[in-house]
């Protein structure tokens, strides 16, 4: 009789254990769908970067979130669409600078060290803004064809909110990409007006501030946006072909600020060629010192200048 008790009392236990195990992996199976959904919601949103890979130097990364120079270089890395964190960048940067500072030391004179250092800085920083804008540029070409469905859309008696789901899905990055972020953060809570002005914020141009603010105005107002839309579409065709045209003709003004500098450079190669130690002879007293100082001021000022007069804004 006790024998045929405990095995009751067995048999319930494990069915028991085995009920709970199983309840216990659908319970976290379902968390961990639950997680996955979030975090990839949130990495649309732009609170988390995206999560295709594992990270590193996380605990760098961590803290330099915390700092305004952090903070700055996140934001501009959103922009930019690359798939690298603030760490990660940084470390890839200290990493060319203590490299452009070896080779600078080693090929020329020790005096070129730290300023090849600084040129790796620069450069990377330079490397970030042109990503920034290359993305920005290709952005203002799909505008046209996003102005253009999302009238369409409208038009035929969807809702904003729907109309840019709908957009996201049917335009290539970097507009598909950014309309999902306003999406997903629509979804979330957020309000138009913030949705559409963080995505302005994001990538600033006239074109999009125009359709951001053509959208955000008919949405509170209730206005028609069919037929603003329409119009946007048509100006912004015309204002794209415009930049095509200015940017073609500025091409090699362009060129020109990059080959200064560059000619700067080769020179300095080509007088250590010439005669082994001629620039450790000229670095060698504070005169030269401050005489290549200055050369690379006045490079830097010219780079600058012809940059400058070269930028036409349309």
């Amino acid at each position: 009789m006790e024998l045929e008790t405990l095995i009751t009392l067995t048999t319930g236990g494990t069915l028991l254990t085995c009920a709970l195990a199983v309840a216990g992996l659908h319970a976290y199976a379902r968390g961990r769908d639950r997680r996955a959904e979030l975090v990839e919601r949130l990495s649309y949103t732009g609170q988390l970067p995206g999560t295709g890979r594992r990270r590193r130097f996380r605990t760098l990364d961590r803290r330099l979130r915390r700092t305004t120079t952090g903070r700055r270089l996140e934001l501009k890395l959103a922009a930019t669409g690359l798939d690298v964190t603030p760490g990660e960048f940084f470390v890839h940067m200290l990493a060319a600078v203590a490299g452009l500072w070896l080779i600078g030391q080693a090929t020329l004179a020790p005096f070129f060290g730290p300023i090849a250092g600084l040129l790796g800085v620069w450069a990377a920083w330079q490397f970030l803004n042109w990503q920034r804008q290359k993305r920005i540029e290709r952005f203002i070409n799909q505008l046209p064809e996003l102005a253009r469905i999302l009238a369409n859309a409208t038009h035929a008696g969807l809702a904003l909110r729907t109309a840019i789901g709908m957009a996201a899905e049917e335009l290539e990055a970097p507009a598909g990409e950014e309309l999902a972020k306003v999406a997903n953060q629509l979804a979330v809570g957020h309000s138009m007006d913030d949705a559409l002005g963080e995505l302005a914020d994001r990538l600033p141009s006239r074109e999009l501030v125009v359709l951001v603010t053509t959208l955000v105005l008919s949405n509170r107002a209730g206005g028609q946006v069919v037929g603003a839309l329409r119009n946007l579409t048509e100006t912004l065709e015309e204002r794209k072909e415009t930049r095509r045209e200015v940017r073609t003709q500025l091409s090699q003004v362009n060129m020109t600020s990059y080959a200064v500098p560059a000619l700067g450079v080769g020179a300095l190669f080509l007088m250590n060629s010439v005669e082994d130690g001629t620039l450790d002879r000229m670095t060698g007293s504070a005169v030269g010192q401050a005489c290549v100082i200055i050369a690379f001021g006045l490079y830097a000022v010219g780079f600058v200048l012809i940059r400058r007069m070269s930028r036409i804004d349309v």
